[in-house]
């Protein structure tokens, strides 16, 4: 039975690495879309463009707008003289913040009350704008905090300290980058495993099998190692490039890593022999992996948390592996979860991709007999 199983599983090597255009699939997009994810998918803010609108003029104001534009976070890019230039700038975009400093700021400083700053957002984009309010909350909280303690006014009432665990300075990279291990895998792997009973059909090859020893179980193994095969070399690859090239830190075990990414690799390709199964033609199975993978990732925990979404949405993640492979890949990287915490993750996906294989099974017995 294995010396059958391998040689089918070197048949669907040489047909993939004899297809310029899956050599072209399996290489070039992990490495463009690593490079695209880690570089420019990012939640960080930088040269923010912002006006300030200075009617104060003294050296307290002076030195608060000093510490803005001295932020790699802010790029002033327009001094307002008059009130109505503030509407001006903000629809045409040509500064999404604008601080408007009080006439009184100088004297409100020294009084008992405190002074106030104004912050005027563009919130076409809510996300944006609410990091970049962040932001600027941060930088004048420490205005505020060292200008008391030189003048040795009133202290606040309270002060915020805060301390990011897992990721002390809160790079989005580290966030996102160990996403992309699962995402890149997901894809390559559907791909590869969804065209290959759908490619033969089309060729007219799918026939031939029927006439050789190999049982429908066989050809269901066969057809699955290559995509796990590549699946394992392309994570190692991204993982290698994430922690060496990106300097993501990878605090816990690989052997916990692994066994993860081999029982998503198992649910990816069940999904992917199960789509390929059901479909007659390359272009169904194309719109098949398609028609999985955008609400995979969507679903996934990859960009927006679970737990915000609807209650319904948040019932079918958990047919979605791609859900649990994201806990297991951020809880391995970030925080070194240790493998039993990590249980409640790895069991759903070994039952979600048995029940695929199985009913890729039947489908191939099916479709055969």
């Amino acid at each position: 039975m294995w010396q059958r199983i391998h040689a089918l599983t070197i048949k669907e090597f040489l047909a993939l690495l004899r297809d310029p255009r899956a050599r072209v699939v399996i290489i070039v997009p992990p490495i463009v879309q690593l490079i695209v994810f880690s570089f420019a998918a990012t939640f960080d803010l930088n040269h923010v463009p912002m006006a300030v609108y200075d009617r104060d003029g003294g050296p307290e104001a002076q030195a608060l707008v000093a510490r803005f534009t001295g932020s790699e976070h802010f790029e002033l890019v327009a001094q307002v003289h008059r009130q109505q230039d503030l509407a001006r700038l903000i629809d045409d975009r040509e500064a999404l913040m604008v601080l408007s400093i009080d006439p009184r700021f100088s004297h409100d400083l020294r009084s008992s009350e405190g002074a106030q700053v104004q912050l005027i957002l563009d919130g076409r984009n809510s996300n944006t704008a609410a990091i970049a309010m962040g932001y600027a909350r941060s930088i004048a909280g420490g205005f505020g905090e060292d200008w008391l303690e030189a003048h040795g006014g009133p202290k606040p009432p309270s002060i915020l300290v805060t301390r990011a665990w897992f990721n002390p300075n809160l790079v989005s990279r580290w966030f996102i980058v160990p996403g992309i291990v699962g995402l890149l895998v997901l894809v390559v792997v559907m791909v590869v495993t969804a065209l290959s009973v759908a490619r033969e059909r089309e060729q007219g090859t799918f026939d031939q099998l029927l006439v050789t020893p190999l049982h429908p179980a066989e050809i269901l193994v066969g057809k699955a190692m290559p995509g796990l095969i590549i699946g394992l070399l392309e994570a190692t690859v991204i993982i290698a490039v994430a922690t060496w090239g990106f300097d993501i830190p990878l605090r816990g075990h690989l052997a916990t890593l692994y066994v993860g990414l081999g029982l998503f690799l198992l649910s990816a390709v069940g999904v992917g022999l199960m789509i390929s199964a059901l479909s007659a033609t390359l272009q169904q199975a194309v719109l098949g992996a398609f028609l999985f993978l955008v609400p995979a990732v969507i679903l996934s925990g990859f960009a927006t948390p679970i737990a915000n979404m609807p209650p319904l949405v948040q019932d079918l993640t958990l047919i979605n592996p791609m859900r649990y492979f994201m806990v297991v890949l951020r809880g391995v990287f970030l925080e070194g979860t240790p493998f039993g915490l990590l249980i409640d993750q790895f069991w759903p996906m070994e039952v979600i991709g048995m029940a695929t294989l199985a009913f890729a099974g039947w489908l191939f017995r099916h479709r055969m007999y």
